[in-house]
């Protein structure tokens, strides 16, 4: 099992830890600016899957969210705090998987910290409507795909290995605990 790593004449596995993973999780939610947000009791048509705009994501690690009070999302919430979230920053790499505890508050000094005005779409009171709820996810673990120098190298090398029938992946993966 796993032959093409075991093809892979370089290192392409590293687990991260504390900060580490905190910087690695910042850089490629930066650069996926949404993710899913899937909550354990799912309940409507989406069964507790549905994308979510990152607002922010701090130096602690933690990423934060606004969403609606009557929501099934917070509903779900309420009774399973439990939140798994899975980002794509790139077309070929760029992978995210994060297993993490939300929590919901009305904190207005929060929201007006993370508030733009591109948000009245969905909250037409500005950022004083009453609807509007913070979601902090606190990351416990996850996983992570990407490549090690960029698209640009990670294709140069997946073509010359093709041509010259050896694995030269620039991938690297690993497990985030935090």
């Amino acid at each position: 099992m796993d032959s093409i790593n075991r093809n892979q004449a370089e290192e392409n596995r590293r687990d991260l830890a504390g900060v580490d993973a905190i910087e690695r999780i910042k850089d490629m939610i930066d650069d996926a600016d949404s993710c899913f947000f899937c909550t354990g009791n799912g309940q409507g048509p989406s069964r507790g899957v549905r994308p979510m705009s990152v607002r922010e994501t701090d130096d602690a690690g933690a990423i934060w969210f606004l969403s609606s009070i009557d929501s099934h999302k917070n509903q779900e919430l309420q009774a399973n705090p439990t939140v798994k979230l899975f980002f794509q920053s790139g077309k070929h790499s760029g992978f995210l998987e994060l297993d993490g505890h939300a929590e919901v508050s009305q904190d207005k000094a929060r929201i007006k910290q993370l508030w733009n005005s591109m948000l009245k779409t969905w909250f037409t009171g500005g950022e004083d409507d009453p609807r509007i709820t913070v979601i902090k996810v606190t990351p416990k673990t996850g996983y992570y795909w990407d490549n090690k120098h960029g698209d640009a190298v990670a294709g140069v090398k997946v073509a010359v290995g093709a041509v010259i029938g050896k694995t030269l992946d620039d991938s690297i993966e690993g497990t985030l605990s935090f």
